[in-house]
C-alpha cells in the first residue's frame, strides 16, 4: 500500500520498522500526519505550483522576443540578445528569484493551515496547476514577449540618436530581466531576507556584467569577443531607453495587477479570506500593544503604598490634576511627611481641648 501510494507515509514502532524503510515519510505518532498534510503538504504543493507556472512564463517570455525578430530578419540566424545573455539568462539573472520562492513561499501561516483544513482542498482537486493554468501562462509569456519586442522597436524605429542594433538588444534585454523581476515580486506571497537579496541581487549582477561586457578592460583582454566598447554606457544615459523600459514594464504588469485586483475584490478564495483575517489580527494587535504602551507611560502610580503612610491620598480625595510639576510634588511631600500616628494625635488634642469648659479644671461633685 505504501509503495502504491503517491508519496508512503509510515509510522515507526516496534512492528512498524519495515513500513518506515518502505516509505518516503515517517514519524512517531499519528497525530504528526494532520501538520505533515495541512502545513508542509500543502506548502510544497503551492511552492512547487508557483515555481512552475513562473518558469514556464519568463521562458515563454525570453523565447518568443526571437519569433518576432524573426520576421524581420528573414528567419535568419540572427538573435536578438547578446550570446552570454542568453546563456546568463536562466542560469544567473533568473534561477535564484524562483528557487527562493519555490523553498521559502507560503500564502498563510502554520497556524491558519492548521485552523483552517479547507485549505488543503485546492491540492486534492489540481486547482492551483492544470492544463489551464499551464496555457495561462503561456499566454502571458506570449503577451509580454510581444510588448518586449514592439514597444521598443517602435521607439527606436522613430530615433535619431540610438537606431543601432546593440542598443536595440541592449534595451530588450534590460526590459525583459526588470519585467520578470518584477512578476516573481508579484508572485511571491512570503518575503524573506532572502527573497529580496537573490531578487534585487540578481538585477545588480545584470547590470555589472552589462556593463563589464562593454567595458575597455574585457575589450583589451578579448578584442574578438567584447567589441561593442562603452555601447551599453552610452544606451544606459539616454533618457529615451529608460522610459521605453518604464512604459514596457507598466504596460506588461499592469494587466496582472488588474486581474488580480479585480479577482481578490469579486472572488475571493478561502486563502485569499484567511490572509485577510491574519492580516487585520495583526493590525488588532500592534494597536492594542501600542495603546497599553502609551497607558503605561501616561499612568502615576498613586494610593497608600503602605499601611502606616498616606502616600497621595489626599490628593486623590481632592480631585485635582494629578500631573503636578515638580515643585508642587516637593511642597506636597514635605506637608504629608507626618506619620498618620502624629495627626491622629493632633487631632484628638484639639478635640480635647474643644469640649473642656473655658480651658478649667474639671471640679469633683458634691453629695
Amino acid at each position: 500500500m505504501i509503495k502504491t501510494a503517491h508519496i508512503g507515509v509510515g509510522i515507526s514502532g516496534q512492528e512498524g520498522i519495515q513500513a518506515v524503510l518502505a516509505s518516503d515519510y515517517s514519524f512517531s505518532q499519528f497525530k504528526f500526519l494532520q501538520r505533515l498534510l495541512l502545513v508542509h503538504g500543502r506548502w510544497s504543493y503551492l511552492r512547487m505550483c508557483k515555481f512552475l507556472c513562473y518558469f514556464f512564463y519568463k521562458n515563454f517570455a525570453f523565447t518568443m522576443v526571437h519569433f518576432w525578430f524573426g520576421f524581420f530578419c528573414g528567419f535568419s540566424a540572427q538573435t536578438v540578445y547578446d550570446q552570454y545573455f542568453i546563456t546568463l539568462y536562466n542560469i544567473v539573472y533568473t534561477s535564484l528569484p524562483v528557487l527562493a520562492m519555490g523553498v521559502f513561499d507560503q500564502d498563510v501561516t502554520e497556524q491558519r493551515s492548521m485552523e483552517y483544513p479547507k485549505l488543503y482542498e485546492p491540492g486534492q482537486l489540481n486547482l492551483l496547476f492544470n492544463k489551464r493554468e499551464f496555457f495561462i501562462c503561456i499566454a502571458q509569456g506570449i503577451y509580454t514577449s510581444v510588448l518586449l519586442f514592439f514597444i521598443p522597436y517602435g521607439v527606436f524605429a522613430d530615433a535619431a540618436q540610438l537606431a543601432d542594433y546593440q542598443s536595440f538588444a541592449v534595451t530588450v534585454a534590460t526590459s525583459l530581466v526588470i519585467v520578470v523581476s518584477v512578476q516573481i515580486g508579484l508572485d511571491t506571497g512570503f518575503w524573506t531576507a532572502i527573497n529580496h537579496f537573490f531578487i534585487w541581487g540578481s538585477l545588480a549582477v545584470y547590470f555589472a556584467i552589462l556593463f563589464a561586457m562593454h567595458s575597455d578592460g574585457l575589450f583589451q583582454m578579448f578584442p574578438n569577443q567584447f567589441r561593442f566598447v562603452g555601447n551599453a554606457q552610452n544606451t544606459l544615459a539616454q533618457p529615451t531607453v529608460w522610459l521605453t523600459i518604464t512604459l514596457t514594464t507598466v504596460v506588461c504588469i499592469m494587466p496582472v495587477v488588474a486581474f488580480r485586483f479585480l479577482k481578490l475584490d469579486l472572488k475571493p478564495e478561502l486563502s485569499d479570506t484567511v490572509r485577510y483575517t491574519q492580516l487585520v489580527r495583526k493590525k488588532q494587535r500592534a494597536q492594542h500593544r501600542c495603546m497599553r504602551r502609551v497607558g503605561r507611560a501616561g499612568s502615576r502610580r498613586s494610593g497608600y503604598a503602605f499601611s502606616h503612610q498616606e502616600g497621595f491620598g489626599e490628593l486623590i480625595m481632592s480631585g485635582k490634576n494629578m500631573r503636578l510639576s515638580s515643585l508642587a510634588l516637593s511642597s506636597f511631600a514635605a506637608r504629608s511627611s507626618s506619620s498618620w500616628i502624629e495627626t491622629l494625635r493632633k487631632k484628638k488634642g484639639g478635640d480635647s481641648n474643644a469640649s473642656s469648659p473655658s480651658g478649667g479644671a474639671d471640679k469633683p461633685l458634691k453629695g
